[in-house]
C-alpha cells in the first residue's frame, strides 16, 4: 500500500507547520507535519484498538480544531468513512444521523458531548464514543481521547491494501422529503481536481485560513487541497469577523472559502477596525455556499485584493461545477461562471431535451458529469437514481447560459433555503411544526435577507378555533429543530394555494417577497 499523503509530507518537510490553532490571548497550539503525523497515527491506532476496520463509519462532531483535523486524517488512514455531524443539531436530529449512518465510533468535542449522551447501548451499531477537549473525566459511557492515544503507537496503523480504497467521507444533506441524506464520496483520485487546482493556482506555500465549519463540504474540500499541497492550515474555532482579520494579518493567510454572510460581517466592520489589519496577503477567496450579491462583491474588492475573488458553484453531491474568475466578477453580475475544468454541464428541459439556446428564456435543469461527483446516497439508492440521467447528475437547480457560455442559476427546482451558508429544507421544518395540534396546514419557504441571503418564513393555517402566536410557534420549533431552521417570520392565511394535484404553490407565496429580485443558489 503506498504511503499516506500525510506520511509523505512528515518525511519530506517534518519541521514545516501543518496546523495552527490560535484562539487569541496567547492560547496557540501548533503542530509540525512530523508532530501531526505522530498524533494522527496514535489516534488511528486507538481507533483500530476499538475495532475500527476499513469501510466502518466514524462520526465526528465539533467546531474547527486540531483534533478535528486529526480525526479526518486518522479515519482515512484506517480506511474508515468519516461522517460529519453538524454540532448545531438538536439531540433528536443528531440521533437520526448517527443511527442512519450506522456509525460504530463517535468522536466528539467535549462541548457537544451531550449530543451523544445515552446513545451507546441504545443504537444497534454505536459501540464507542470518544470525547476530546474539555477538562475532567469523560461523561458516563464515553472514553477520554487523551487516555486512549497516550497508550497508542505513533507509527502508521497496520492496515491491509484495501484500506485506501475503502476510505470515504459522508456528509448529510437534507432532501426534498425533509429527511437528511448521507452523500458518500469514496477515495476520489486527486487527479479529478487537478484542473480546478491548477486554475485556482494553489501553491505549497499557501496558508489556508478556515472560514466557517469544516463539517461543510466547501471548507472541508479546501482543507483537503491544503493537505494535498502540504500547506499550513490556520483554524478558527468559531467565526468572529475581527478575529478572522487578526488571524489573516498575523499569519499572512493566502486562501479561504467563505459563505457570503461571513464576509459581509467582515466588510461591514468600521473602516478604522479594518485598517488595523493587513489584508493584502489574500490570494484565493472562494465565494460559495450561497450567492454573493454584486454589492457584497463590490465591498469585498474594495477591502481585499480584487484578483483574489473567485466564485464557485457546486454542491455537496456534485463538487465544484462552475467557476467565475476574478476578471469576470464585475462584468458578469449574477453569473456562476463557466464549467470547471473536467466538468461537463448540460441543461435539460422538462421534456428531457437538451437546452441549446441562450438567454433567460432558455432555461433547463442543470446536470453535470465529472470524476468528482458523489458515489451514492447512503441507504437511499432510489434518491441517487432519481438525481441521475445516465452519467449526469443534478441537485435540481434551474439555469441558463448567456451568449458567451456563462451560466446563471435562476431558480430552484426544489424549495431549498440557503441562509448564512446553511442548506435548509422546508419539508423537514413543516413536518416538525405540523406536530403542534393548533397547526392545521403550513408552508415554509425562504424570503430575502441582505445579511443572510435568505430567512426562513412560515405561512400557517390554524386549526378551526385555535389560537397560536408567532412566538409560540417559534418556541415549539426550538424544541424539535436546530435554531437556524426555526422560522424567523410567520404569517397566517385561511387556506394555502395549491395545484389541482394538491401541491402547495410556494412560488405564489414567495412572489411578493422576491418581487424585483432573482432567487439564486450555489
Amino acid at each position: 500500500m503506498p504511503d499516506d499523503i500525510l506520511t509523505v509530507y512528515a518525511g519530506a518537510q517534518p519541521d514545516k507547520l501543518a496546523v495552527i490553532d490560535d484562539k487569541g490571548d496567547g492560547d496557540v497550539v501548533q503542530r509540525t507535519y512530523a508532530e501531526l503525523e505522530a498524533a494522527v497515527n496514535r489516534l488511528a491506532n486507538a481507533l483500530r484498538s476499538l475495532g475500527a476496520e476499513p469501510g466502518q463509519k466514524v462520526v465526528w462532531c465539533g467546531p474547527n480544531s486540531l483534533p478535528v483535523i486529526e480525526v479526518l486524517n486518522a479515519t482515512r488512514k484506517v480506511g474508515g468513512v468519516a461522517v460529519a455531524l453538524n454540532y448545531r443539531l438538536t439531540p433528536e436530529e443528531a440521533r437520526y444521523v448517527i443511527e442512519h449512518s450506522d456509525a460504530e465510533i463517535g468522536y466528539v468535542d467535549a462541548e457537544h458531548a451531550h449530543l451523544f449522551s445515552g446513545l451507546v447501548g441504545t443504537l444497534p451499531r454505536l459501540r464507542h464514543v470518544i470525547v476530546f477537549g474539555g477538562a475532567g473525566p469523560a461523561p458516563d459511557g464515553m472514553l477520554r481521547c487523551e487516555e486512549l492515544t497516550a497508550a497508542a503507537s505513533d507509527q502508521p496503523p497496520d492496515v491491509d491494501a484495501d484500506a485506501a480504497a475503502a476510505a470515504a467521507t459522508m456528509i448529510y444533506t437534507s432532501g426534498t422529503s425533509g429527511k437528511p441524506k448521507g452523500a458518500v464520496r469514496r477515495g476520489t483520485d486527486p487527479a479529478a481536481f487537478a484542473g480546478l487546482i491548477n486554475l485556482l493556482g494553489y501553491r505549497p506555500d499557501d496558508i489556508y485560513l478556515t472560514s466557517g465549519p469544516l463539517y461543510h463540504s466547501g471548507p472541508g474540500m479546501v482543507l483537503a487541497f491544503a493537505l494535498l499541497f502540504g500547506q499550513t492550515i490556520v483554524v478558527q474555532r468559531k467565526f468572529d469577523a475581527e478575529d478572522w482579520l487578526r488571524l489573516l494579518d498575523k499569519y499572512s493567510a493566502t486562501s479561504t472559502f467563505s459563505a457570503p454572510a461571513l464576509m459581509r460581517m467582515v466588510c461591514a466592520l468600521p473602516d478604522d477596525v479594518k485598517a488595523r489589519y493587513d489584508r493584502s496577503s489574500m490570494r484565493i477567496m472562494l465565494a460559495n455556499a450561497a450567492p454573493w450579491s454584486f454589492a457584497l462583491k463590490q465591498q469585498y474588492v474594495a477591502d481585499f485584493p480584487p484578483e483574489s475573488l473567485w466564485e464557485i458553484y457546486g454542491s455537496t453531491e456534485l463538487g465544484v461545477d462552475c467557476v467565475l474568475e476574478p476578471k469576470d466578477q464585475m462584468r458578469k453580475p449574477g453569473s456562476c461562471g463557466k464549467p470547471a475544468p473536467g466538468v461537463e454541464v448540460v441543461l435539460f428541459d422538462e421534456d428531457g431535451s437538451e437546452v441549446t439556446g441562450t438567454g433567460p428564456e432558455h432555461t433547463g435543469e442543470l446536470y453535470v458529469r465529472s470524476a468528482a461527483v458523489f458515489n451514492d446516497y447512503y441507504k437511499q439508492q432510489d434518491s441517487y437514481e432519481a438525481s441521475s440521467r445516465g452519467d449526469f447528475h443534478t441537485v435540481g437547480d434551474i439555469a441558463y447560459r448567456d451568449d458567451e457560455g456563462y451560466l446563471y442559476i435562476c431558480d430552484r427546482k426544489s424549495d431549498m433555503i440557503i441562509s448564512g451558508g446553511m442548506n435548509i429544507y422546508p419539508a423537514e421544518i413543516e413536518a416538525a411544526l405540523e406536530q403542534h395540534p393548533a397547526i392545521y396546514d403550513i408552508a415554509v419557504f425562504g424570503i430575502p435577507s441582505e445579511d443572510w441571503g435568505e430567512l426562513v418564513h412560515a405561512t400557517v393555517v390554524l386549526a378551526p378555533g385555535a389560537s397560536l402566536s408567532p412566538d409560540e410557534i417559534k418556541d415549539f420549533g426550538k424544541q424539535h429543530l436546530a435554531s437556524y431552521k426555526v422560522p424567523r417570520s410567520i404569517d397566517y392565511v385561511d387556506e394555502l394555494p395549491r395545484t389541482g394535484s394538491g401541491k402547495i404553490l410556494k412560488r405564489q407565496l414567495r412572489a411578493p417577497y422576491w418581487a424585483g429580485r432573482t432567487a439564486q443558489v450555489s
